[in-house]
């Protein structure tokens, strides 16, 4: 079965991004002496400030990689570090106590902090599609009505999957309550669906393809037959940052869209430098972007108006948000490069193999 396509978008989201010249190894980033919850810290002995970015290990979030090119190549002289969370709620919770003032998050819950007052802007996209509906290898279920009175996890309830679900649901005749949703971070997706806790999930990549490379899992839907583009995450960023420090904003921009824009074409070395990033095994995020070769998509990240304020209006429609707010207010692109070159990472230079977990 496969969903008539809406014009609706985009996405969860960080380009594998900036897949940093990797001076800076991310395998030793935990040792003795780091702060507690980075994962990488910029490389730059130059740099006189420093910026940390949030992310999630989830394939629109490699923003380790990110904030390494993106110091190597600073020219406001800032070091971009990157602070691992594993779950949206904490991630929330840090930028409106300003802990992080730059983050990757999922669009309708940045949308949701501005409603409520947090100055949030969303700069940039992660990634274009890259989430799929999974549901258990050996399961009976086969299209959206099989779901019906099942448990499918998601991401948070402010999130793109969820605002896709509750959107098919109504279009395919199924009350709001047919199908019980449950919040889990999605590095518990997978066991949980193993240990049938679960009986499906929606979230983003590399979650989806390791139920199904340790076979216990299958995709149901790919979010491209959904949702066209589909928009998951987006960089977002403090208004006070923007304010008091734009060329940071715009060097961290920059650095990952010209990393999204060499992941494109180099789909396997991304592979290999994400995986210790994400603790993850390399085969893993290999297959993730090479075994379909629109699973994921790292061009076309420029926030667009259009494709976000369809996101609001379905929100609003749900209910789930409660204001329509200016697209002017909600986004800022202007620190997106007018024109984006493919990073100049040394390929050479990155190991042979990835983390091995």
């Amino acid at each position: 079965m496969r969903f008539t396509k809406a014009a609706f978008i985009s996405c969860l989201a960080l380009p594998i991004v900036a897949l940093g010249l990797l001076r800076y190894h991310p395998w030793t980033a935990m040792l003795p002496g780091n702060k507690a919850g980075y994962i990488h810290e910029g490389p730059n002995d130059q740099a006189h400030r420093e910026l940390t970015v949030g992310f999630l290990p989830v394939t629109c979030h490699l923003t380790c990689p990110v904030t390494d090119y993106a110091s190597k190549t600073t020219t406001s002289g800032t070091n971009f570090n990157s602070r691992l969370f594993t779950d949206f709620p904490t991630v929330a919770s840090a930028f409106e106590a300003k802990q992080i003032q730059a983050t990757f998050m999922i669009v309708p819950l940045a949308m949701k902090l501005r409603e409520q007052g947090v100055p949030i802007k969303i700069c940039y996209l992660g990634h274009r599609d890259g989430s799929e509906i999974i549901v258990g290898k050996n399961s009976n279920i086969r299209s959206l009505a099989d779901l019906k009175g099942k448990k499918m996890a998601i991401p948070s309830m402010y999130s793109n999957q969820h605002f896709v679900m509750s959107k098919l649901m109504a279009d395919y005749g199924l009350k709001p309550d047919d199908i019980k949703f449950v919040i889990l971070p999605p590095p518990d997706m997978p066991t949980s669906l193993a240990s049938g806790a679960i009986d499906s999930y929606f979230v983003g990549e590399p979650f989806c393809a390791k139920a199904e490379m340790d076979g216990y899992g299958r995709v149901l839907y790919y979010a491209r037959d959904i949702w066209p583009n589909f928009i998951s995450c987006a960089l977002v960023v403090h208004e006070d940052l923007i304010r008091s420090h734009p060329e940071v904003v715009r060097d961290l921009v920059r650095g990952i869209a010209q990393s999204g824009a060499w992941a494109e074409t180099h789909r396997a070395e991304a592979a290999k430098i994400a995986a210790p990033y994400f603790r993850q095994n390399e085969k893993l995020l290999n297959y993730v972007l090479t075994s379909e070769p629109h699973r994921v998509k790292y061009v076309d990240l420029a926030p667009s108006f259009q494709d976000l304020q369809q996101i609001q209006d379905l929100g609003i429609r749900l209910g789930m948000l409660t204001k329509h707010i200016p697209m002017s207010e909600l986004v800022d692109d202007s620190f997106v490069p007018d024109h984006i070159e493919p990073a100049a990472i040394d390929v050479s230079k990155i190991p042979g193999n990835g983390a091995q977990h």
